[in-house]
Formats: C-alpha cells, sequence, structure tokens
C-alpha cells in the first residue's frame, strides 16, 4: 500500500505540474472564477438578497461543473490513446491502478485550486456581514466533492475513446443525467411506467440532491458515503478499461 501511494503521489505531482506547463491552467482558473461570479452577482442576485451568505454563490455550480469538469477530464486518456503514449505507459513498472488514481488525484487538485480561488467571495460576505461560515465551508467541500465525482466520470469515459470531443461530449451527458435524476420532471416521468422502487433508486443517484444537502450544513454520512462510492466505482470501471487496452 506505501509502494502505491508513493507512486500515484510521483503521477499525481507530474501530472498536476503539466497543467501548470500549458495555458489551460489560466484559460481554466479565470473562465471559473469569472463564470462563478457572474452568475452570483447577475443571475443569483447576490446584493438584492440582502443577506450574508454565498448559496447564490454556490447554486451554480454544478451546472458549471457539467462544462468545465469535463473539459478537464477529456484529456485524460483520450490524449494518451490519440498520441500513442498509453502503450508507453502501460510498460511503465507501475500498475494501471497507480496511474489513474495519480491521474485523478492531478485533476481533482487541479479543480480545486480554481475552487480555492474563488476565496474573494467569502471574505466580501463576512465583510458585509456576519455568515455562518461552517455552512459555507460545507459548501466548498460539496463543491469539490461534486467535481471530483464528474472527474472520476469523466476520466472512465476519456479511457473509452480516442477522441477529446466525444469524451466531452459523452462526459458532460452523463453529468447531467447524474445533476437531473432527481429532479421532478424526471421523476414524474419514471413513476407513470415504472415502480415506485425503481423511480426512488434513481432519485437516490442524483447528485444534486445531495450536493444541496450539504450546501445547507448537513454534512450527511450518507452524502459523502454516496460521492465517495460513486467516485470510488467510476475509477474502478476507469481500471477496467485501461486493462482492456493493457491487455489487447
Amino acid at each position: 500500500m506505501r509502494d502505491f501511494l508513493k507512486t500515484s503521489a510521483i503521477i499525481a505531482r507530474r501530472e498536476f505540474a503539466a497543467y501548470f506547463s500549458t495555458p489551460l491552467a489560466a484559460v481554466f482558473i479565470t473562465i471559473f472564477v469569472a463564470a462563478t461570479g457572474a452568475f452570483a452577482f447577475f443571475i443569483g442576485g447576490f446584493f438584492e438578497r440582502g443577506q450574508a451568505n454565498l448559496e447564490s454563490f454556490f447554486i451554480y455550480h454544478p451546472w458549471l461543473y457539467l462544462f468545465l469538469v469535463p473539459a478537464v477530464a477529456m484529456r485524460l486518456w483520450a490524449e494518451e490513446r490519440k498520441t500513442g503514449t498509453i502503450e508507453l505507459l502501460m510498460t511503465l513498472p507501475i500498475s494501471p491502478a497507480e496511474a489513474i488514481v495519480g491521474k485523478f488525484a492531478a485533476a481533482w487538485a487541479f479543480v480545486g485550486v480554481a475552487l480555492m480561488l474563488t476565496f474573494p467571495m467569502w471574505i466580501t460576505v463576512n465583510v458585509l456581514g456576519s455568515p455562518d461560515n461552517g455552512v459555507i465551508l460545507a459548501s466548498y467541500l460539496g463543491s469539490f466533492l461534486v467535481a471530483g465525482a464528474f472527474l472520476a466520470v469523466g476520466a472512465f469515459i476519456s479511457a473509452l475513446t480516442k477522441n477529446q470531443v466525444i469524451a466531452f461530449i459523452l462526459s458532460a451527458t452523463a453529468c447531467f443525467l447524474l445533476v437531473t435524476s432527481g429532479m421532478d420532471i424526471v421523476q414524474n416521468t419514471f413513476r407513470v411506467w415504472t415502480p415506485r422502487i425503481v423511480s426512488d433508486a434513481i432519485s437516490s443517484m442524483s447528485v444534486l440532491s445531495h450536493y444541496d444537502e450539504i450546501t445547507r450544513g448537513v454534512v450527511s454520512l450518507g452524502s459523502i458515503v454516496f460521492f465517495v462510492s460513486l467516485i470510488a466505482f467510476a475509477l474502478f470501471a476507469n481500471a477496467i478499461a485501461v486493462t482492456q487496452k493493457k491487455s489487447a
């Protein structure tokens, strides 16, 4: 286990540094910070609410991640397959699991950096009033977990294709389904022709419902288990896809 973590950490550091060796880092971080601020102020009515909280800031994060996170995830494995470097990677003395965990950790840390750079919003509400900083901290945790779940799903899909555009579209679609599965319009559609247990199972897969619970300051074990399980399952599927490529 120690060797596994050490090797994964080495890969993660290499991949994380690679993000900042290209304009990708600056573009992604700029778009994310600007978009979150714009949604909070111009769409969420930050000042019009007259409340010292970041509800209008966090409410749009899952929807922004639908486009921004797949843009990061699409290159994780699709680029390796397109350039043929995945064959070279698989000949190195590392296991597919170590490569998968390392690349995922680097991407998640990269998105985490972008999320951390929105801290001026936190400072702003503390200057304007006395917010519940515990709720804000929980909301940051929820946002980070949503990003991790979307990244894991995107990494799995990226391992299935050489085309980054296809990987982006499929990843965004899969994440959209995870977000909307708990909405009334979706639930009502399934309840018409499926048993209640099926619609309830689909609803339980909603990223949005678990995220909303956390942003209210309720960090329940169920929500944490949901996100961790989703990430673990997607990475397991990613390992199967990469292992099959290695054996092919």
